[in-house]
Parts: structure tokens; C-alpha cells; sequence
């Protein structure tokens, strides 16, 4: 008689996220979130998330802006007439400092309103404040006194219930000893994890296989390769 998969059991917690897809925590990402349920204690009514790509800077930061009412904008089309219009709201996430400021008058500006009490703004980035290229002696110094929550790159506990819940998502059966398996073997980050798994989706419809080792390492190998092409 065939035995039935096992199902993995992940003793991680869940953080609702207000109607959107509920949020892992692990110590990779903790901070962060202490960081984003104390915006009433912000010095000077700001902060700023830090991570890598697909680290969940974007969702955690979707999150308080569902929960705050705040608006979105990117720091790359941030001008006096958007940073006005979204400040007029009493909050707004600033994404992507490092993709570059197109207006770091205007920027300024909004963090003086944060200041006065009169907005929070959330900023997120893949670089530390020191790293950003900001031109405004006095945009850069108050960027870099911000108070500040790093984004790890995920541990193990969160990249393998991330893999569940990417091949839950795919409606793959996976066994826990591939899972394993997977996470010693991959890159340790979310970016990795979305591309295997769909990588591991694609093979196994294409050769019509379940998802075994050997199919795991082939995915492995297949996205860093295209990963190291130029």
C-alpha cells in the first residue's frame, strides 16, 4: 500500500496582516515588525526598514499602510506636488530610497512635517543610510538618524515555511525531507525561494514527475545558471 506524503508542521508564528496574505515572523524579520507597531513612538514621527530584495519590506510596510491609512510613493517620482498630496492623507510609505530621490527638496520638506507631528512616513531601502547616494547635507543627516530595523536574510525556520506556503500556493506536494533538502542546498533568501519553487513547478509539469530530490536539485541548478549568465 502507497504511503501518503507527510505533511510538514512548522511551529511558526503568523502575523495577521489586515486582509493580506498573513505575514511570517521569524528572528530574521522581528525588529522590523516591532519597528513598524510602535510608529506612535517614532522620533520625529519616521523610520526606515532596510533589506534585501524580496526580503518582505514591501509587504510588511503594505501592512502598517492598510493599518495607518497612509499612501504610497516612490521615492524615484517623489516631488513637492506628490509628497503634498499623499501628506494631506497623515501618513505615507516612501518605498525604495535606494532606487534614487527625484526631488530631495520635497523629501525634506516631508520629513520636517513628520517632524511637527503633522504626518509618520514609513521609508523602506535595500541599502543602509551611509550607502544611499542623497546630494542634501541635511536630507542625508536626517535619513541617517532615523531610527532603523533591519531585515536578515531569512533563517531556516522561515525559509522553509515560505517554501510550504509557495508550493501550498502552487498546489504541490511536497515532503518535508525535500523541504529539508532544498533549504541547506538554495541561496538563503526570499528571492531564491520564489524562483525555485516556480522553477520546480515548471519541471515538474514539463516531465510530469513528483518533486524529489533530484528534481530539487535540478531546479537549484537551473536558476543559478540563469542567474550567472550577464
Amino acid at each position: 500500500m502507497k504511503s501518503q506524503p507527510q505533511q510538514l508542521v512548522l511551529d511558526l508564528p503568523h502575523r495577521s496582516a489586515l486582509g493580506l496574505e498573513d505575514f511570517l515572523v521569524s528572528g530574521s524579520n522581528e525588529a522590523a515588525i516591532e519597528l513598524v507597531d510602535e510608529a506612535v513612538a517614532w522620533p520625529n514621527g519616521a523610520a526606515l526598514v532596510v533589506g534585501p530584495a524580496g526580503s518582505g519590506k514591501s509587504h510588511l510596510a503594505d501592512v502598517w499602510r492598510a493599518k495607518s491609512h497612509a499612501s504610497l510613493l516612490r521615492a524615484s517620482e517623489a516631488s513637492e506636488g506628490a509628497l503634498q498630496d499623499a501628506a494631506a492623507i497623515g501618513g505615507v510609505v516612501v518605498e525604495d530610497l535606494d532606487r534614487g530621490i527625484a526631488d530631495e527638496a520635497a523629501l525634506f520638506h516631508l520629513l520636517n512635517m513628520a517632524r511637527q507631528g503633522r504626518i509618520r512616513v514609513l521609508f523602506t531601502s535595500q541599502l543602509a543610510p551611509g550607502d544611499l547616494e542623497i546630494l542634501l547635507p541635511d536630507l542625508r543627516s536626517r535619513v541617517r538618524a532615523l531610527p532603523i530595523a533591519q531585515i536578515a536574510p531569512p533563517d531556516e525556520a522561515l525559509l522553509q515555511a515560505v517554501l510550504v506556503k509557495l508550493f501550498c500556493d502552487r498546489q504541490l506536494t511536497v515532503e518535508p525531507e525535500v523541504i529539508g533538502y532544498l533549504v541547506v542546498r538554495m541561496e538563503r533568501s526570499m528571492a531564491a525561494a520564489n524562483e525555485i519553487a516556480a522553477e520546480i513547478d515548471r519541471l515538474g509539469l514539463a516531465m510530469r514527475r513528483k518533486v524529489t530530490k533530484q528534481l530539487a536539485q535540478t531546479a537549484i541548478t537551473n536558476v543559478e545558471n540563469r542567474n550567472a549568465r550577464p
